[in-house]
Formats: C-alpha cells, sequence, structure tokens
C-alpha cells in the first residue's frame, strides 16, 4: 500500500503536537488507525482513507473556520506524486466533509461507503466508556478556553444536540449496529451536564 513516508509522517506528528490541541492530537490519529485496521478489508480505496485520516485534522486552529480545507489543501501540498491520483481526489474529499460530517451528494456508492466509515472512525469517541468520553469533553474545552463559559457551553450544547437529534449518530451499518446506543447515552449525558451548567448562567 502507498503509505506516507516516515518523513511525512515525522512532520506529521509536530504539527498535531502544537500547544493549542488537546483532543486533537497525534492519539486521536492513533485510535483513529486502530479502527481503520479492522475495516481496511471493507474499503474500495483503503489508500485514501489512510492519507485522509493522517492530514483530515493537520491544520487545526480553534479560533478558525476553515481548518478541514486548509487540511485538505496541506495534503494536496505535501502528497508525493506516487500517490494515485483518484486516492488523492477521495482523500481530499473525505478531509472537506469533515467539516459538517455529512455525506456530500453525487458520490458513487463505493466512495460513499468509505466515506461512511471514515467519518464514523472519526467520530468513534462518542461511542467510548464515560471516562474516556468526559476526558474529551474536558479536551475540547481545553482547545477553546479563549470562549467564555456561557457562550461555549451554548455552542457546545447545540453541537452535541445537533448530533443526537439526527436519525443516526453513525451511517455505516457496523459502527451503527456498534456505536449508536453508547453514543447517545454519552450525548445525552453530556447534554445534561450542559443544560445544567446553562441554567447557572442565567
Amino acid at each position: 500500500m502507498c503509505a506516507p513516508s516516515p518523513s511525512l509522517i515525522d512532520e506529521l506528528k509536530r504539527r498535531y503536537g502544537e500547544p493549542q490541541r488537546h483532543y486533537h492530537t497525534w492519539d486521536h490519529i492513533e485510535a483513529s488507525l486502530g479502527h481503520y485496521q479492522t475495516m481496511v478489508d471493507r474499503l474500495n480505496d483503503p489508500i485514501a482513507t489512510l492519507w485522509a485520516l493522517y492530514w483530515h485534522d493537520a491544520i487545526y486552529n480553534p479560533q478558525a473556520g476553515d481548518n478541514e480545507d486548509k487540511s485538505a489543501d496541506l495534503l494536496q501540498d505535501m502528497a508525493p506524486s506516487g500517490l494515485p491520483d483518484a486516492s488523492r481526489l477521495r482523500a481530499d474529499a473525505i478531509i472537506r466533509a469533515t467539516k459538517q460530517h455529512l455525506i456530500p451528494d453525487g458520490l458513487s456508492l463505493a466512495d460513499q461507503a468509505d466515506m461512511e466509515l471514515f467519518l464514523d472512525i472519526d467520530l468513534s469517541i462518542l461511542a467510548t466508556s464515560d471516562r474516556v468520553f468526559d476526558r474529551y469533553e474536558k479536551q475540547i474545552r481545553h482547545e477553546y478556553a479563549f470562549v467564555p463559559e456561557p457562550i461555549y457551553v451554548q455552542a457546545r450544547n447545540g453541537i452535541l444536540k445537533g448530533f443526537l437529534n439526527r436519525d443516526r449518530v453513525y451511517f455505516s451499518e457496523v459502527f451503527h449496529e456498534q456505536w449508536e446506543a453508547p453514543a447517545r447515552a454519552n450525548l445525552k449525558r453530556s447534554i445534561e451536564t450542559l443544560d445544567a451548567r446553562e441554567s447557572e448562567h442565567g
């Protein structure tokens, strides 16, 4: 398989080690790689999915709204000539889809299936244990430490409710079956906590 070179991995690790990151670190990439390995035989283009996985949070500025697009652009800049064009373009589309965590229209069935698995893996943290999920919520708060508490609580509550109100948190059948119930339990619990914090602020 066409995998990133050690020098590219070193550059990515440097980026994922930036001080503004608390959740969007190399640990997130390694956890995603673990799920990727269990699903690689199901993927139609495992190369595209792998490169998207490595680069999807390569640019991360919590105060910006274009991290996903810039991460996709960075992949285009850094990808070697040996990466097949079709895989590079698929990886680009996958990364950009993480902005809304929705499947764009017009994909082939094969590309849609791969994107579903990728987006589900990216949200695997929602279905973890109470302890891991609560740590994740604290890490996200640290990344947005510059946001005043009332504003953060309202915004975070809206994001989590947005996922909870979807018909499905996870698109693929395999992850929907495994992760849907624990993810919804975590979301509900966190929303209850945020609702209580929001009430405190009037």
